[in-house]
């Protein structure tokens, strides 16, 4: 799912139709590398989203708003000072590059009217926000890089701005059948390869995709091609760059059995011609990137943000399993235990046959009725050697009671932690990471901070627990953590409502309020979908689950957040697939 730049000449055409002619009235600064500027337009006020990151950059017009910090950062205070009421005259692409250039006009301190350019490199690990005077001389980037960083291009106030060009390749949409012969059809690569690295703007899957239409095997080199295929491939390639040209744009999301494959803005028929895939079109491109990324933006955000968190549950998972396989170590050690309290119950029964400097002692063993050859010290008498037996019988047997409750304790353990992590998979903002932090702390891994209970009281308001409707109108919550699990188990749920978790592995909670009726077959089924899908069975695609009523559950005394205990169950195994449940809140 590539972000190339034939996306962004989509979305170039798009905000150039939107948003030239209106004014920056609002510039904000959300994180490190982002901005969201607010334009107002003669039409409406829009909303700019752009973003710098380095796993995730972005652009796209939206209507969500984000929360700002309380001291703008100093590269908003300087937009601020020269974008404000600033209007913009002109949204381009230089020559099909992931870069969106934003040509701005605004009246600087004299009163005289100026021009800026405002720069969107959406280039990966290099992506950028540049901000230029009106002779691409660097005034403030969003993020500053020096020589010492790259060698290619310094991004730093003072330095002029250039778009370095590393990979030597040309725009398609200045593509003839003589360059294509030069520099394309001479490649000794797949000619998919050969297009991509090739031509300015083109991913995989458009390459792909000029070869589907051109009826050109990908992988075929493209020095090997014939003069007819070559001439078909460049027609094909000309249509593309026709379309884009002229704002012929398709935008469309892939999806195969449900889950999406792909995304791009030209007509995609190499995924078309296939059943199992179907296509969803949209009528805007910033409106299917914020449908596709915006999720995905955050998730990363909220990891980046988890890292400490994870770091602790990861360590403490590692030195648990660690201790898990020592302890299992041990346990087995102690298995013999009871062969040597035979030996010794058979040499005080048998030793007064045993001969002086006799090795071993053959006996009948009458718990099997088997004849059993006894090891001996010959430097010690028969009761001496059942005394030393009788001993190490007595050490493994206290060592296997200590293990054993330990064992216990540590797999407990083991899986608090591991539900910890399901947890902080879930989580999506950081009032879910503040409830998971509160949990690792009351369970001692982290230390508290002083923090007043007013702030804990607030806290625990705001972290709700995720709502979902089923198809027949029973409300489904499920728990983000384990004091979430807890309060739904306990405190929401009553006798008779039912709940549900993901067998053998770590899980929400999962509570059905069945309002005193029987349910419905398919609420149980979308029920257990829930349960599987919040748990760490979710990868696997399919899931056992156990579900019984509130009543039977029981959570014992001392245990951890979210640990219950059931001597009785129903079970069923279910597909985690949950796109046709209702969510109601999170």
């Amino acid at each position: 799912m590539a972000f190339d730049g034939i996306v962004v000449a989509n979305l170039v055409k798009e905000l150039d139709q939107t948003l030239t002619g209106g004014r920056i009235n609002k510039i904000a600064q959300p994180e490190a590398d982002e901005l969201l500027l607010t334009i107002k337009t003669n039409r409406k006020q829009q909303r700019l989203f752009l973003s710098a990151s380095a796993s995730l950059p972005l652009a796209y017009l939206t209507e969500e708003n984000k929360p700002s910090p309380m001291i703008a950062p100093n590269f908003c205070m300087l937009l601020r000072k020269h974008l404000n009421s600033a209007k913009i005259i002109g949204i381009t692409q230089p020559d099909m590059e992931r870069i969106i250039r934003f040509e701005i006009e605004h009246l600087n301190e004299m009163g005289d009217l100026c021009r800026k350019y405002l720069i969107m490199e959406l280039m990966g690990k290099h992506s950028n926000i540049i901000f230029c005077d009106e002779n691409e001389k660097i005034i403030d980037s969003i993020k500053h890089i020096s020589g010492l960083v790259s060698s290619v291009r310094e991004v730093l106030p003072g330095r002029d701005y250039f778009i370095p060009n590393t990979q030597e390749k040309i725009s398609p949409l200045s593509l003839t059948f003589p360059l294509c012969l030069e520099h394309l059809f001479k490649k000794p690569v797949p000619t998919a390869k050969a297009i991509y690295t090739s031509l300015t703007g083109f991913s995989p899957v458009m390459a792909n995709e000029a070869c589907y239409l051109a009826k050109i095997d990908s992988q075929v080199p493209a020095n090997c091609l014939t003069e007819k295929e070559q001439v078909t491939l460049y027609t094909i390639l000309e249509e593309m760059a026709s379309d884009i040209q002229n704002g012929q744009f398709h935008p469309a999301i892939i999806k195969k059995d449900g889950i999406v494959t792909e995304f791009a803005s030209l007509l995609l028929t190499c995924y078309l011609d296939f059943p199992e895939y179907k296509e969803v079109p949209y009528q805007s491109i910033s409106e299917l990137l914020e449908h596709y990324y915006a999720e995905k933006n955050n998730l990363t955000r909220i990891r980046q943000k988890s890292v400490d968190l994870r770091k602790i549950v990861s360590n403490a998972l590692e030195r648990c399993r660690k201790k898990l396989d020592l302890q299992e170590k041990q346990l087995k050690d102690t298995k013999k235990r009871e062969k040597y309290k035979v030996y010794g119950e058979l040499l005080t029964t048998y030793g007064y046959q045993l001969q002086p400097g006799e090795t071993s002692l053959t006996a009948l063993n009458y718990y099997t009725n088997e004849e059993i050859t006894i090891p001996l010290d010959k430097t010690l008498t028969a009761l001496e050697n059942a005394k030393k037996y009788f001993e190490k019988y007595s050490k493994l047997k206290r060592t296997y009671e200590a293990v054993s409750v330990q064992l216990e304790e540590n797999r407990k353990e083991l899986l608090h932690l591991e539900s910890v992590s399901n947890a902080l998979d879930m989580a999506e903002n950081e009032n879910d990471l503040a409830a998971i932090k509160e949990e690792l702390i009351h369970c001692g891994y982290i230390r508290r901070k002083y923090a007043g209970k007013k702030a804990e009281k607030k806290q625990k308001l705001i972290n709700k627990p995720l709502h979902y409707r089923s198809s027949d109108g029973y409300d489904i919550f499920i728990g983000k953590n384990n004091f979430q699990n807890d309060e739904l188990t306990f405190q929401l749920a009553t006798g008779n409502d039912w709940w549900f978790h993901a067998k053998g592995c770590a899980g929400s909670h999962v509570i059905v309020k069945a309002k005193n009726e029987e349910l419905p077959d398919r609420t149980f089924e979308e029920a257990a979908k829930l349960a599987g899908y919040y748990s760490k069975a979710r990868l696997a695609g399919k899931a056992e689950i156990d579900y019984i009523q509130k009543k039977h559950i029981k959570k014992p005394n001392g245990s951890k957040p979210g640990f219950v205990v059931y001597y009785t169950n129903y079970s069923m195994t279910i597909t985690v697939d949950i796109s046709d449940i209702e969510l109601i809140s999170d």
